[in-house]
């Protein structure tokens, strides 16, 4: 499939020989596209092979054998038909993953960090292939991210023995500084970043999958949980640990570990101060972040690993404590099942994990409590292997934050990845469900799609220095649901009332660009790439809807609900599963309903809380 590849990629980026970067595009394409899921992957390839089929239609040669004029006339009358945007839409992602990293490498490569690390604090990793066959403990937590990491540290001082099984392996801050972004987003990310829910329209929802889990490649964003949120777990959910003094001091302590603090000013960068300009000249309420960075250098690459180690991901910051208290983390453990006695006294009870090493190879831990900790996308599944998914509700109430970008061209350079990555929220429209961030990503790692195809497309990317870009995620209706048992299957419907606050939140981040002084708005939208007013914006979306979006979902949530009332929440109101004894829930899947903020902290309160009434 490779050379139908190179005539597609050379067309996207209008590859005339004059430079040598477009031409080394292709095969980091193929890389991407290998730590990609299988259908994907074989969607991406299918969708090659249809535009080479038309350009044979069309012209009685495949794309890699015309010149570059006509494979331009080509995609041109591709893109002239809007049911077939979203398909170039499709294909233009992995392309513009590999692209901004080759252009990067060819025309800048002073941005390549070459660093001298603090060395990261230690941890008692052991691989799985070095693990026993039989081995006894406590407690076994399944995950290392925000939750479990918590879970354990919270276990190992109470004077427990502890286990904590991650799929991933473990990356050192060293390792994040001597690659590219691009080669460490395909192995920290779970199916390569390319993990997607079906729904109309499909949602990239990307979760990592390494010692520390999500939280290795997250934004470093901290905000605390809305007193609101708090109320209704409280008040409609029946969660006695979501009293606000209570939670409170669990969130109190999670930021103390985490050095939780305001970004300063001198290190957002020109994207952040770009959002706050605009958010200043509309009176509208905005402000640096709270950040999980002291120090900071503003390298821009929190989504792949910090290289510098001043991101306290909980591999850094939480699972030393854990260590230190006597836990030990197995990477390369994938955990099969929970082993359960059925037939105990007083009902089935937890008694261990049977868990998979990469090579096929089987293991056993046995324990009387199980954590179970592998995120919402992941702990329905593995309940479903245990034969613990027999609630109804198990799976379902899945929240997401959907999420949106749109960029602004300004007559001065941005150069939007110099500087922290999400530095300044602007919360004007944050009571009404919108929350909007000012993002932006290493080279061609944005959530944003630049607009176009050829020239069109290649003009973009040289010009993209000149862009500032926005994002804004929403408080969704749990409208999604986890499938499947051996592996996750996702779907996502966005509710009527979601799109809405979408199509909102596109107008108001282009306003917040245009206030700051945009010479033109980049919508993000094939059918209506670009705006040169904001008259012209509101027109041109008047029209549109959210399902014409490039969406993008984060923070998934909610699939193993904690409450009171047996019959909606698989969890009770301790975090423990209902139907078995000795199964405690402590992740993202947890939370009633969405948090409506970058939910780190949230999680890792969950967890404190749970753990804490466990001991």
């Amino acid at each position: 499939m490779s050379y139908r590849l190179d005539g597609l990629v050379g067309a996207l980026l209008a590859d005339d020989g004059s430079e040598a970067w477009p031409g080394a595009v292709p095969r980091r394409v193929e890389n991407v596209l290998e730590s990609m899921p299988r259908a994907a992957r074989a969607g991406v390839r299918a969708a090659a092979a249809a535009v080479d089929a038309y350009a044979t239609v069309r012209t009685g040669r495949g794309m890699s054998r015309l010149t570059p004029e006509e494979r331009e006339a080509v995609l041109s009358s591709l893109a002239a038909r809007p049911s077939l945007l979203p398909v170039l839409d499709a294909l233009k992602v992995p392309v513009m993953l590999a692209a901004g990293t080759e252009r990067m490498l060819h025309k800048e490569p002073a941005v390549r960090p070459v660093l001298a690390p603090p060395a990261d604090p230690p941890l008692d990793c052991v691989p799985s292939a070095e693990w026993p066959d039989r081995a006894t403990a406590d407690a076994v937590v399944i995950g290392s991210g925000a939750g479990g990491a918590v879970a354990a540290r919270t276990l190992a001082r109470a004077g427990m023995r502890v286990l904590v099984l991650e799929e991933g392996r473990h990356h050192t801050t060293a390792d994040f500084g001597r690659r590219t972004p691009l080669d460490r987003f395909a192995e920290l990310y779970r199916d390569g970043g390319g993990t997607i829910a079906l729904g109309n329209p499909p949602v990239v929802l990307p979760v990592g999958r390494a010692v520390g889990g999500t939280t290795v490649v997250n934004s470093g964003t901290c905000y605390r949980t809305p007193d609101h949120v708090l109320g209704r777990w409280r008040d409609t959910y029946g969660l006695p640990l979501a009293d606000a003094d209570a939670f409170g001091d669990c969130l109190d302590e999670v930021e103390r570990t985490l050095q939780v603090a305001t970004q300063p000013l001198d290190v957002l960068g020109r994207n952040g101060r770009t959002a706050l300009l605009g958010a200043e000249r509309l009176g509208w309420q905005a402000g640096p972040l709270r950040r999980n960075a002291p120090g900071c250098k503003g390298s821009c690459q929190c989504v792949v690993g910090c290289p510098t180690g001043a991101k306290q991901s909980v591999q850094l910051s939480v699972l030393p404590d854990a260590c230190s208290a006597g836990a030990r983390i197995v990477t390369g453990a994938y955990v099969q099942r929970i082993l359960v006695e059925r037939d105990r006294p007083g009902g089935p009870q937890a008694c261990g994990v049977a868990v998979r090493r990469p090579d096929g190879s089987s293991f056993e831990i046995l324990s009387p409590l199980v954590v179970v900790a592998a995120g919402a996308l992941n702990s329905p599944p593995l309940l479903r292997r245990s034969g613990l998914g027999g609630h109804p509700r198990l799976g379902r109430n899945l929240a997401v934050h959907p999420a949106a970008s749109v960029a602004g061209r300004f007559a001065e350079p941005v150069t939007a990845w110099q500087g922290v990555l999400q530095s300044v929220g602007v919360e004007e429209l944050h009571s009404d469900g919108i929350l909007i961030e000012a993002t932006a990503g290493p080279p061609g790692m944005g959530s944003f799609v630049l607009p176009g195809v050829g020239r069109d497309l290649r003009s973009e990317l040289d010009g993209a220095k000149s862009l500032a870009t926005v994002g804004a995620m929403i408080a969704d209706l749990p409208s999604g649901r986890v499938l499947g048992a051996r592996r996750s299957l996702l779907r996502y419907d966005l509710a009527p009332r979601d799109g809405r606050r979408l199509m909102r939140a596109v107008g108001a981040m282009g306003e917040l660009l245009f206030a700051a002084g945009a010479e033109e708005v980049l919508t993000g939208i094939a059918a209506a790439p670009r705006a040169r007013s904001l008259s012209e914006l509101k027109e041109k979306l008047s029209g549109l809807s959210a399902r014409q979006l490039h969406l993008s979902a984060f923070h998934p949530t909610g699939t193993v609900a904690l409450g009171a009332d047996p019959q909606t929440a698989p969890a009770d109101v301790r975090g423990r599963l209902r139907g078995v004894r000795g199964v405690l829930v402590a992740d993202g899947s947890a939370l009633p309903s969405c948090p409506e903020v970058n939910p780190q902290l949230t999680i890792m309160a969950t967890a404190l809380a749970v753990a804490k009434a466990s001991v």
